[in-house]
C-alpha cells in the first residue's frame, strides 16, 4: 500500500509541472512566429540600412556603409507559396555603387560590374565591422530553427521568454541561438545570442529603438557585438521602410548580371 501511494506521489510530481507549463505559457513556436512578425512583415517590402562601425571608446563611427534592400519574404497562406529572397544594392560609399548581393533562401551571390557573372559568397563573411553579409538580410526564425521554451528572466525593465533555438538544416548559418522575447507585450525581440555547435558564444544582437513602422512597433536599430572581436561594436539603423513588391524576375542572377537591381 505504501509503495502504491509512493507511485501516485511520484506520478503527481512528474505530471504537475507539465500541466502548469502548458496552461500558463504560450508555445515556443507561437512566440517565435509572433516575434518574427514584429521583426518584418509577411509581404514584400523595401528599406535602407545604414551600417556603422564603432571602435572601443569612440562615440563616433569609424566606418559607414549604406545599403538599399528589397525583401521578398512570404509565408505560405491563402494559396501563396513560401518565398524568401532579397536584393541588396550598395549605395555608400560611392566606390561601392553598382555592387549587388542576391539571396534566394540560404544561397547568396555577389555581383560587381568588374565580374563576368555573380559569384557565390558566404553569409558569415564580414561586410563591415562586426556585421556579416547575412546580418543585413532578415532571417525568419520560425522557418530556420526548432524552438524550445527554456524559461523566463528579466531583460531591462521588462521580463522575457528565454527560448533555445537549434537550426533545422546545415544550410542555416548559426547552429544555436538563445533568443529573448519580451513577455506581456506584442512579443518584441529583445536579444539574440548566437552559438556554435559546441556551445561557444559567437555574437550577441540587441534589438533597439522600437518605432511604429508598417503597422507595428518594430526595431529600427540593431546593435551587434562579435565576441571574437571584443573591442567595439557595430550598429544597423533602418529607415525609409515601405511596402514594395518587385517582380520575381528581379531576384535572379540573370537580372543582376545585366547591371540592374
Amino acid at each position: 500500500m505504501k509503495l502504491y501511494g509512493l507511485h501516485l506521489l511520484l506520478l503527481f510530481l512528474v505530471l504537475t509541472p507539465v500541466v502548469w507549463a502548458n496552461a500558463s505559457s504560450p508555445q515556443a513556436l507561437e512566440i517565435i512566429r509572433l516575434a518574427d512578425e514584429v521583426r518584418s512583415p509577411n509581404r514584400p517590402f523595401r528599406y535602407t540600412v545604414t551600417v556603422l562601425e564603432y571602435r572601443s571608446g569612440s562615440p563616433e563611427p569609424s566606418a559607414k556603409q549604406v545599403l538599399d534592400i528589397s525583401m521578398r519574404f512570404m509565408k505560405p497562406e491563402k494559396g501563396v507559396e513560401a518565398d524568401a529572397r532579397s536584393l541588396v544594392r550598395f549605395v555608400y560609399p560611392p566606390s561601392d555603387r553598382g555592387k549587388i548581393m542576391l539571396s534566394d533562401w540560404y544561397a547568396l551571390w555577389f555581383y560587381t560590374p568588374q565580374l563576368r557573372r555573380p559569384v557565390p559568397i558566404s553569409r558569415q563573411q564580414r561586410l563591415l565591422g562586426q556585421i556579416s553579409n547575412g546580418d543585413v538580410i532578415v532571417t525568419n526564425f520560425e522557418y530556420a530553427y526548432h524552438a524550445e521554451l527554456d524559461g523566463e528572466e528579466p531583460c531591462g525593465e521588462k521580463r522575457c521568454y528565454r527560448l533555445k533555438l537549434e537550426r533545422k538544416t546545415a544550410d542555416v548559418i548559426w547552429p544555436k541561438i538563445t533568443y529573448y522575447v519580451e513577455k506581456d507585450s506584442d512579443y518584441r525581440p529583445y536579444k539574440a545570442s548566437y552559438y556554435s555547435q559546441d556551445n561557444k558564444l559567437l555574437k550577441e544582437v540587441l534589438y533597439q529603438n522600437y518605432q511604429p513602422v508598417l503597422g507595428k512597433y518594430r526595431p529600427t536599430r540593431i546593435l551587434v557585438q562579435d565576441v571574437r572581436y571584443s573591442k567595439g561594436y557595430s550598429v544597423m539603423e533602418y529607415s525609409d521602410v515601405r511596402f514594395e513588391s518587385l517582380p520575381v524576375s528581379h531576384f535572379t542572377k540573370e537580372y543582376i548580371q545585366r547591371g540592374k537591381g
